[in-house]
């Protein structure tokens, strides 16, 4: 037997316990995040008709990125458990905050000035809230009682209630279903969700016609029958549909999408960029996109499995979770599958604050896998 490849396995091995031992990152899910940070560059450097600076701007956005998930890495789970009420705190003081001096954008007021940089204290609330609500339910047995579900559900409202007003819908859904999956990995009971979504039914028409604007009602009845405003709310998804129609199945090759150079399709650098990704790689490109994504979110779930405690479990849980609706919701929301609601393909989409907090919470779950025998 020829052993000459051994000592570079066993190299390959050395490799992956320093990852693990002394970097606190995962290797797997560190080379699925990298890969999608990589082909995001490329495909928007695409989408931005063949600007390198544009391009260079986001590749800043993905260091930045990438810096929050090794700093998020090295911190015990027990020490977040410990700063969980403080981090919740500040996030929700923040809203209140930008609901009384936010820097209003594109009709929305959801961003505050740091001088520098703009940032979305909603998007903190991604973490904070499940961080939050682990906290809140890991100290006792699962599932959890009635006084802890309604305190949990009162703690979940006040965030995306603030967050709608903003408005941004897209973030309160994720901010929202962040929490909600917290309470469902704790053990909540079919019967409590059964009521929960009988409440939701019920309180639909309220939110219709007091708390959404005109144009998110638009953006529901454009999903319902886009060609009903072909040239206005329902312009996103027809040529969006156009764009993955005629990417075929291997699409038009990179840099030759027509729908994308030609600015025929809406927000294609941010929330539309999934019909980019069609139109130039086709249906067998999308396919290994969401294939790299389930990794992700396997990847994710593997380690809630194998997670140390309650705290450590659910939290990792709702964070895979939630990264799988992120993916969910975007794609359903270009192909014309749901209302759109503004919400960017995770990793590929042009921005800044809610890539830094999806690398944060990956950095969570690294330091939830990599410091499980470390602490008790």
């Amino acid at each position: 037997m020829n052993t000459s490849a051994l000592p570079s396995s066993r190299g390959v091995g050395v490799r992956l316990s320093f990852l693990q031992s002394r970097l606190h990152l995962d290797g797997i899910l560190l080379t699925a995040l990298i890969a999608l940070a990589v082909f995001g560059v490329a495909v928007l450097y695409s989408a931005f008709g063949e600007s390198w600076a544009q391009a260079q701007q986001q590749v800043v956005r993905v260091s930045f990125g990438f810096l929050a998930l090794f700093a998020c890495a090295q911190i015990p789970p027990r020490t977040l458990r410990r700063w969980a009420p403080w981090i919740f705190g500040v996030g929700l003081s923040l809203l209140v905050l930008v609901m009384a001096k936010g820097v209003i954008g594109q009709g929305a007021q959801r961003w505050i000035e740091l001088g520098f940089i703009r940032f979305q204290p909603a998007e903190l609330m991604k973490i904070a809230l499940p961080l939050m609500i682990a906290w809140l339910l890991a100290d006792q047995e699962f599932p959890p009682n009635p006084k802890r579900v309604f305190t949990s559900l009162a703690l979940i409202t006040i965030p995306v209630v603030l967050i709608i007003l903003q408005p941004d819908l897209g973030t309160a859904l994720l901010v929202g279903a962040s929490g909600f999956f917290v309470l469902f990995l704790a053990g909540l009971s079919w019967r409590w969700m059964a009521g929960g979504a009988a409440l939701a039914a019920m309180a639909t028409p309220l939110l219709w016609f007091f708390a959404m604007h005109d144009y998110q009602r638009a953006r529901v009845l454009t999903f319902l029958n886009p060609e009903s405003d072909p040239l206005g709310a329902g312009y996103h998804i027809i040529q969006s549909k156009i764009a993955i129609g005629s990417g075929g199945l291997f699409g038009k090759g990179w840099l030759n999408g027509t729908q994308a150079h030609l600015e025929f399709i809406p927000e294609r650098h941010t929330d539309f960029v999934l019909a980019v990704v069609a139109e130039e790689f086709g249906l067998a490109g999308v396919a290994q996109l969401l294939a790299v994504y389930l990794v992700v979110v396997g990847r994710g779930l593997y380690i809630a499995a194998q997670a140390q405690d309650n705290f450590s479990r659910i939290l990792a849980g709702s964070i895979a979770l939630t990264f799988f609706i992120y993916v969910l919701v975007n794609a359903g929301m270009v192909s014309g599958l749901l209302p759109v609601v503004g919400l960017p393909l995770p990793l590929i989409s042009y921005g800044g604050s809610s890539l830094v907090t999806i690398m944060a919470a990956f950095g969570i779950l690294m330091a939830i896998h990599t410091h499980r025998r470390l602490w008790s």
